[in-house]
């Protein structure tokens, strides 16, 4: 297969997902405004974070199952006549004592080392990708919110005067995410009440800190990024299926997330699976997943939440332009 010169891939490796994003990326002479041209987008669910929250190492099946991705992903990338690839591995990565496993299957199976970002990192990585394309009608400074498996971003920041490229202003990432908090609080299907308590503390209690660190009470507009949220907003959305297309920039009443987490709260993972947005490997973690969005509303005093399908992994793209310029 012929290279082509300004086409990129960009692997986001979580805590729960891994996912490819293989884009021609605008030349920079194009200004900050230019947007990917998105050749294929791609997600797994491999639950790398498996029970890392208790043992501290990545479990063997998870790391067999996240390699089995990677061969799917570099069969793609090869086909498709990338010029470079760049695979940022977050949460999970960070925190296991065996990450040196992990690293050695990586560079095996897709040839090229994983950065292992720090949250810092991978907070402004998620907030290039998703303020690209908002309209001029959204108020900044922006509150951009990542919920992943093991961790949550949290990063402020706006346009500078006369436009161009939305800046961060701070950023801090968090140890809680939805496979997180699941495997330390919700071990109940569905959750007790007394689950549910000790979650909605400790939540509450790291995004109180989080919001001061930013600070995210000053941002005008919210915006939520990854499965977690898109999960809440199609479901709020009352959609038959899962539409990328009617999920990004939909912007969801606090109301609706409060009625959509309770009712999850209050499903086993077998009742929502029959949820016509639910993806199968969401549906044990996304209760937790929701009250996480549900509480950084409550707590930044967000009437409502922009859910945004552009997120670390068009980050990660966008950083390869001047790469290749």
């Amino acid at each position: 297969m012929k290279i082509v010169k300004n086409r990129v891939a960009a692997i986001d490796c979580g805590t729960n997902s891994i996912r490819l994003l293989v884009a021609d990326v605008p030349d920079p002479s194009a200004g900050p405004g230019a947007e990917l041209g998105e050749v294929v987008r791609r997600m797994e669910i491999v639950r790398l974070g498996q029970d890392l929250d208790r043992t501290g190492r990545l479990a063997p099946e998870a790391l067999e199952r996240t390699r089995q991705a990677l061969v799917g992903y570099a069969d793609a990338i090869e086909s498709l006549g990338v010029s470079r690839v760049r695979m940022c591995a977050t949460s999970a990565s960070r925190d296991a004592s065996n990450a040196g496993e992990f690293r050695s299957m990586v560079v095996d199976t897709l040839g090229v080392e994983p950065e292992v970002v720090t949250g810092d990192e991978e907070a402004r990585l998620s907030f290039t990708g998703a303020v690209r394309g908002l309209g001029d009608d959204v108020r900044a400074p922006y509150l951009v919110v990542d919920i992943g498996g093991g961790s949550t971003e949290f990063v402020v920041g706006g346009r500078p005067p006369g436009g161009g490229a939305a800046a961060v202003d701070a950023a801090v990432s968090v140890d809680i995410g939805c496979v997180r908090m699941t495997e330390r609080h919700l071990h109940g299907d569905p959750p007790t009440p007394e689950q549910l308590a000790a979650a909605e503390a400790d939540i509450t209690a790291v995004v109180d800190r989080a919001l001061s660190a930013v600070p995210g009470r000053e941002a005008a507009t919210l915006i939520g990024l990854a499965g977690s949220v898109t999960t809440v907003a199609g479901i709020a959305l009352g959609l038959p299926e899962y539409r990328p297309d009617r999920i990004h920039h939909a912007r969801i009443p606090y109301a609706d997330v409060v009625t959509v987490t309770g009712d999850l709260l209050a499903r086993s993972s077998a009742e929502r699976l029959t949820i016509a947005v639910m993806h199968p490997g969401r549906a044990d973690v996304i209760g937790a997943g929701a009250l996480v969005l549900r509480i950084v509303m409550e707590r930044a005093g967000m009437t409502s939440v922009i859910a945004s399908e552009r997120d670390i992994l068009d980050g990660i793209a966008y950083s390869l332009v001047e790469v290749l310029g």
